[in-house]
């Protein structure tokens, strides 16, 4: 069995979940998130906590117990707390404005580019150099953040570029003659 599956999933006084199947609805404050498992893993609630267990022995369906208990975990937390990624620019001329559901950025390119926000994602920008985006889905977030830094990844040289807030570029020496 999974080590993480072994962890049941505690559900706060907010928060709705209703389980139909393989199906999984959870409802809180921020929104309302659904995932269909399929057959694989079996899931079920006892008072305030929702337990993990493969429905067969095999090696899929034990995997899958893990990742469904992650998931389901991270559902949870989204509809009640969200989740939020920061990124930093690091650039002369690198600046960001959040204008309602669009990032208008200025990476050095010819161009602003404008980058439209999905629904249930915030973007803000606290500071010219500061992006803040924020949401109920995890994945959702997560990928946002990422397409935003793809635009212009740090540089291996003067670092320059969209990095993660937490994110360590490691600088590489110039060439020596």
């Amino acid at each position: 069995m999974s080590r993480i599956a072994k962890y049941p999933v505690d559900i706060p006084a907010k928060v709705e979940v209703a389980l139909v199947g393989g199906r999984i609805d959870v409802k809180g404050p921020l929104g309302s998130l659904a995932h269909d498992f399929g057959g694989s893993v079996k899931m079920e609630r006892k008072d305030n906590q929702i337990t993990f267990v493969a429905a067969n022995g095999d090696q899929h369906s034990r995997a899958m117990s893990g990742t469904c208990r992650a998931l389901v975990a991270n559902m949870v937390k989204g509809v009640s707390e969200g989740f939020t990624k920061k990124l930093t620019l690091v650039g002369v001329g690198y600046r960001a404005a959040a204008a309602g559901d669009t990032l208008n950025l200025s990476l050095g390119f010819s161009h602003p580019l404008a980058h439209k926000m999905p629904t249930g994602v915030k973007v803000v920008t606290p500071t010219q150099t500061e992006i803040v985006i924020s949401g109920y889905d995890r994945q959702q977030v997560g990928q946002v953040a990422a397409e935003i830094r793809a635009y212009r990844p740090p540089e291996p040289y003067k670092g320059k570029g969209v990095r993660y807030s937490d994110e360590v570029v490691a600088l590489k020496e110039t060439k020596k003659k």
